[in-house]
């Protein structure tokens, strides 16, 4: 998890860099990072659901390859074309360890201590976010770009050294007993959502007609490969998992609550330095607090959910995110860098709550054979979230700022950009809110499932330890309940 997340962040620092030493321009490079989110996104679904039908740790050793010897070959690149083949590359290692890292934890924990796992696995998605601007900045300072990428090889090697010894090795299953792979589905989706990223992130704040049609083509994928699954005889994606209202809710508020997340990394350079008047150093050091806030709140966020229930401990947090997206919506420039920090530290800490505690309420109960794709399937609305959130949030910011060119902007106008950006925001984590309280309702509803096995229907198999427990104490009712 640490290294998938520092691949994403540590790049960004280098595009300068990388840009002279290329004689590129800003746009040719961006794809450098493009391309790593890219085979993110579109693979994370389809390397979990191989991995349930293969075995994780043989596909998690060999994702751990690829990504260290992508890095090799990042780091000796020698044109800006085969950098960004090989991003690809090491995108793809990186989403087999994001994928397959959380569905580890169902093998691996005790139930009752899952909140803790997924908090430290929080933790080290942070620390991997907030260590990358620096340390790639110390390591262009004292090498060159190519140190940006080679410093994984030492850490790839370490991390495959440990899961070889410590993950515990696959079970054989009988090859009639083996589930095929839904090759068609992976396409369909892999193509389907290639589509709609690079809808979301070409153009730079303008939404031509490019765009416009990449998204009818991801609207038009999305529905064939709805087909696709229905038919399929072992889909990638089983569509009845849909009917359980905890995972549905869990899926849509993670890609609102990343929305949201990445408004603070869209807005929040240009409200420091235009509006407050930092310079770049001070800028960094104020953007690296969310980081650190998240990463100092993974663990006790699990423990506190292991505790008090996940539920419960995710309604906190967006509650908080809620609170800290309206205080910066009504708190004036004139509080100064003091004024942001504050509402800050309570947006990051509420995510903190929510992610561990999300992540949690989804993995406890999952059949073995659905870990992989269903932690790609949280993976993938969080990835979903932060390519939406740059493109739609970005766009807020500069309508609110009345404004084409946000750099040249005046203070005042920046303020009003942020003020009203995270109005949005704030509106926003209100109908994830909704989301998750309703689920929760729906989920408690004996007469749902009662229903659904009286007409020859299975039951939804991921539910949430909290509403398991509290449906087996209802005995009283009908011996179908207290049943797992």
């Amino acid at each position: 998890m640490l290294l998938s997340s520092l691949g994403t962040s540590i790049a960004n620092v280098g595009l300068p860099a990388l840009a002279q030493a290329f004689t590129a321009s800003f746009q040719e490079v961006q794809w450098i990072v493009l391309a790593y989110l890219l085979a993110i996104t579109t693979l994370i679904v389809s390397v979990g659901r191989l991995g349930d039908i293969t075995g994780r740790r043989r596909l998690l050793l060999a994702g751990i390859s690829l990504f260290t010897a992508a890095s090799v070959l990042c780091g000796f690149a020698p044109t800006l074309r085969l950098l960004i083949a090989a991003r690809a590359a090491q995108g793809l290692g990186a989403a087999v360890m994001m994928a397959l890292t959380l569905a580890f934890v169902g093998e691996t924990v005790p139930k009752e201590k899952t909140g803790s796992a997924m908090g430290l696995l929080g933790t080290m998605s942070a620390m991997g976010t907030a260590l990358g601007p620096s340390l790639g900045g110390v390591l262009i300072a004292g090498f060159s770009w190519r140190a940006l990428f080679l410093v994984n090889v030492p850490l790839g090697i370490l991390t495959f050294l440990l899961a070889h010894r410590y993950l515990p090795i696959d079970r054989r299953e009988p090859k009639t007993d083996r589930a095929g792979f839904d090759s068609v589905g992976t396409l369909l989706l892999a193509l389907t959502l290639a589509a709609y990223a690079l809808a979301m992130t070409l153009g730079r704040g303008r939404f031509g007609g490019l765009n416009i049609a990449l998204l009818l083509a991801a609207a038009f994928g999305a529905g064939l490969f709805v087909l696709a699954e229905a038919r399929a005889a072992s889909p990638l994606i089983r569509l009845a998992i849909f009917r359980d209202p905890v995972l549905s809710a869990s899926l849509a508020t993670s890609a609102l609550v990343s929305t949201v997340m990445m408004a603070t990394l869209v807005v929040g350079p240009f409200y420091l330095s235009r509006a407050l008047g930092l310079d770049a150093a001070r800028v960094g050091i104020v953007l690296s607090v969310g980081p650190l806030v998240a990463a100092l709140t993974g663990v006790p966020a699990g423990r506190i959910a292991d505790r008090f229930g996940a539920q419960r401990v995710t309604i906190v947090g967006l509650l908080g995110i809620a609170a800290g997206s309206f205080l910066l919506s009504m708190l004036p420039a004139t509080l100064g860098i003091a004024g942001y920090i504050a509402p800050i530290v309570v947006i990051t800490a509420g995510y903190g709550l929510f992610q561990t505690a999300n992540n949690t309420a989804v993995m406890t109960e999952l059949r073995p054979d659905q870990r992989g794709v269903i932690s790609g399937m949280l993976n993938l609305s969080r990835n979903l979230g932060l390519v939406t959130g740059a493109s739609v949030m970005g766009a807020v910011f500069a309508l609110a700022a009345a404004t084409t060119d946000i750099t040249t902007a005046r203070p005042e106008a920046v303020a009003t950009g942020m003020r009203t950006t995270f109005a949005v925001a704030g509106i926003l984590i209100v109908g994830a809110l909704a989301l998750a309280v309703g689920s929760r309702v729906l989920a408690t509803r004996p007469s749902r499932r009662i229903g659904a096995k009286k007409r020859g229907r299975q039951a939804a198999p991921i539910r949430s330890a909290e509403t398991s427990v509290r449906l087996s104490r209802r005995t009283d009712r009908t011996s179908a309940l207290s049943r797992p």
